[in-house]
């Protein structure tokens, strides 16, 4: 028997958690368990259900996502989390995904995005929509001014985000410096950079460095 990605849904507008349940359980290996109309007892209600992935409104009533990330911090994830938000500031992008958000949808681009989202964050990767994602790419590139465009990982076993993360590593930034400006939060960081390691066979941050040097991810 196919094992199920369990979903559990956070919004106050009664019609849209229908939505998303419908379209979500239409999907062979989706299972909607659970639902709430605001943040106060979802931290119990998604360890109770046993949700692997949470998609969480920004706005709600009685306590807001940015308040349900916090307590997931104090109290240890239950879940994975995806936001899903009305807005599009980069302040907001940037503080969930410090928080440990996996995933940034925005409500206009839900419908075409979730069922990819939700395969990718329970996967261990992260999603961004479009716009979202061009949002943080051009914040990352405007900070990183030392990063050298190149083709030359384009079939490397490494992601995209690895890449970046092994160029941020290689400009001596600390996992905080680069939480801060991937707008991850530094648990993220150092799963990436333990994955870089197993990837690269590399002993240690020296390796990391001689890497983005021979790629040409900065200068040398």
């Amino acid at each position: 028997m196919e094992n199920k990605i369990r979903i559990h849904l956070a919004d106050d507008h009664h019609v849209l958690i229908d939505g998303m349940k419908t379209l979500l359980n239409t999907i062979s290996n989706f299972e909607v368990v659970g639902f709430s109309l605001d943040g106060t007892t979802l931290f119990e209600e998604v360890t109770a259900n046993k949700a692997q992935l949470l998609i969480l409104d920004i706005s709600m009533p009685k306590k807001d996502g940015l308040e349900v990330l916090k307590e997931f911090n104090k109290k240890g994830f239950p879940c994975k989390v995806i936001i899903l938000s009305s807005y599009d500031d980069l302040k907001i992008i940037k503080e969930v995904m410090k928080l440990g958000a996996s995933g940034y949808l925005t409500k206009r681009s839900a419908g075409e995005n979730i069922v990819k989202a939700v395969h990718a964050v329970s996967s261990g990767e992260e999603y961004f929509c479009e716009l979202v994602g061009e949002r943080i790419t051009n914040n990352t590139t405007a900070a990183l001014p030392e990063i050298i465009k190149t083709e030359t990982n384009k079939n490397s076993l490494l992601t995209d985000r690895e890449i970046e993360i092994i160029t941020l590593i290689a400009l001596e930034n600390s996992g905080k410096e680069i939480s801060e400006q991937l707008f991850i939060s530094t648990n993220t960081v150092e799963t990436h950079r333990k994955n870089i390691i197993k990837k690269l066979k590399a002993k240690n941050t020296i390796s990391i460095v001689k890497y983005a040097i021979k790629n040409n991810l900065i200068n040398s």
